[in-house]
């Protein structure tokens, strides 16, 4: 017999190894004895009140073993003589496509502008230390996209467009921690996201497909409404029967190619702002009502904040807890900033970007004779602007946060995580007014909710601006583009997910669309 039961346990009974069991037994009223095992379902901190409590759904195994495997099994066969459905580029969407792929017995050929996971890391040591950025490697493109070098969370609210625990059962079958199968905010964590990547391409490559690196796509050949073969940066072509383009939201020249080309875009909404870092300490201090230092027990504190200013929307987007902001442009002369954090979350800082909602079809009337790109543009001058304000490396410019609310100039910046470096620089009047402004509204907002946040000790840093696409591109209710019948827009290029899980399921979703239409 198994019985699912909700536990409260406090955070000094968290500290009992057998705690689980002793209320299970209490809860059902049962003999300890008679209980086999408790498989733990679901995990989340409620520290709203001074004293903490660990909310668990668990399954008490009542005089029955637990089961030794999962419920999910992956069913990949030899494709290798199949027939094939090629895949533009290798996140998760695009991973996530060429094991769909296989499981349906098609041979995916993946073609990734970027290197592979090992060879990357020179790439972005390169924009640390010299401050060169490889447009075709860095922290966006390469194996695995930007999910690779983030923070690996895995919380999504896309739970109509797919099955998410196979989603994370796949993970765990590439070598991630089953923790993330029982966290309520799972993250798997930069320093162990490379090797789950490398086990997905290895699985690709064992299995028939094929997966080429340092293979960007220059232009597509069309006739007939459809593209009959695929141009690649050494003048190749290659020919395709389905096409599946995930090449994430940083792949500007992909929308430039597309709307040269006379293909269907759509300006897309999105937010822009600022990255903000506090002593993790802090944090900590706020949310679990504790000072000194947090309980063994507590993970790095994390936050959710939003705000409604001047009918826009400034909310957190990306929360690091225990990480670092990292350089995440895509090109020499611009300068764009992100998070990340290890799976131990465990540096001495936090950081969240703090962004403010952009509605392209009203706030951008000086773009408009960009069409449909106007909101690309918007996002490429304001990093070029921060860019120009580090003092045109990559360099960030920044500010404390005290500072600019205040409208000061910071004298001296805090010690940050970002290892380019900082640059003091009046953000308050360099970012344009519509997100500054609010920005600075929604800062002292969150300080009143959040007592201790809004402090000299934090530093903003600019500029946060890949949170989204500003471009969509169409498709049917088939997945497939209005006017290509068999280009499959796919992930958070195409517009239609926001991180790794709604991702990895519109990848899915897409080879299954690709293959049916065979």
């Amino acid at each position: 017999m198994v019985k699912e039961i909700q536990l409260r346990i406090t955070l000094a009974e968290e500290e009992r190894s057998d705690i689980l069991v002793f209320k299970s037994a209490i809860k059902l009223d049962i003999d300890r004895e008679d209980i086999t095992g408790v498989k733990v379902l679901r995990k989340s901190i409620d520290a709203r009140k001074p004293k903490i409590i660990f909310n668990y759904k668990v399954a008490v195994y009542i005089r029955e073993a637990l089961p030794k495997t999962s419920e999910y099994q992956f069913d990949y066969k030899d494709v290798s003589k199949a027939k094939s459905v090629h895949i533009i580029g290798f996140g998760p969407a695009g991973m996530y496509a060429a094991l769909r792929c296989i499981e349906l017995g098609m041979k995916p050929i993946v073609l990734e502008r970027g290197k592979n996971v090992q060879d990357r890391r020179r790439d972005l040591r390169a924009i640390n230390q010299e401050h060169f950025v490889n447009e075709d490697s860095n922290y966006c493109f390469g194996e695995g996209g930007a999910g690779t070098y983030s923070d690996g969370k895995l919380y999504t609210r896309s739970l109509k467009r797919g099955d998410v625990r196979r989603i994370f059962e796949n993970l765990v079958y590439h070598g991630a921690t089953d923790q993330i199968l029982i966290d309520a905010h799972p993250h798997i964590g930069t320093n162990k996201l490379p090797k789950v990547v490398k086990n997905i391409r290895e699985t690709i490559l064992k299995y028939g497909g094929e997966v080429h690196f340092e293979t960007r796509v220059t232009d597509f050949k069309i006739k007939n409404n459809s593209i009959y073969a695929i141009q690649i940066q050494n003048g190749e072509e290659l020919a395709v029967e389905k096409v599946i383009l995930a090449t994430g939201h940083s792949a500007r020249d992909i929308f430039y190619l597309l709307h040269k080309k006379n293909i269907a875009l759509e300006a897309k909404s999105f937010a822009m702002g600022v990255r903000v870092e506090h002593p993790q300490h802090i944090i900590d201090s706020i949310q679990y009502h504790c000072s000194g230092k947090r309980s063994e027990l507590l993970p790095a504190a994390s936050y959710g904040l939003v705000q409604q200013v001047n009918n826009r929307g400034v909310y957190s987007f990306c929360m690091c807890p225990g990480g670092f902001i990292v350089p995440a442009a895509t090109a020499n002369g611009e300068v764009v900033v992100n998070g990340m954090s290890p799976s131990k979350r465990n540096n001495l800082y936090a950081n969240s970007g703090i962004v403010v909602e952009i509605n392209v079809d009203t706030d951008l009337p000086k773009y408009e004779k960009f069409g449909v790109l106007k909101g690309l543009e918007y996002q490429k001058n304001l990093e070029r602007l921060a860019f120009t304000a580090g003092g045109r490396s990559q360099v960030a410019p920044a500010q404390r946060l005290t500072d600019f609310v205040e409208g000061k100039f910071s004298n001296r910046l805090n010690d940050c995580s970002y290892q380019p470096g900082l640059n003091s620089a009046p953000l308050h009047s360099l970012l344009p007014k519509f997100i500054g402004g609010r920005l600075r509204k929604g800062f002292e907002a969150f300080g009143q909710k959040m007592k201790g946040y809004y402090t000299e000790e934090a530093n903003i840093v600019g500029v946060e601006s890949r949170t989204s696409s500003p471009v969509s591109i169409p498709r049917t209710e088939h997945l497939a583009h209005p006017q290509i019948t068999n280009l499959y827009p796919c992930g958070e290029g195409g517009g239609y997910a926001g991180g790794i899980v709604s991702a990895a399921m519109d990848g899915e979703r897409c080879a299954e669309a690709a293959i049916a239409a065979f």
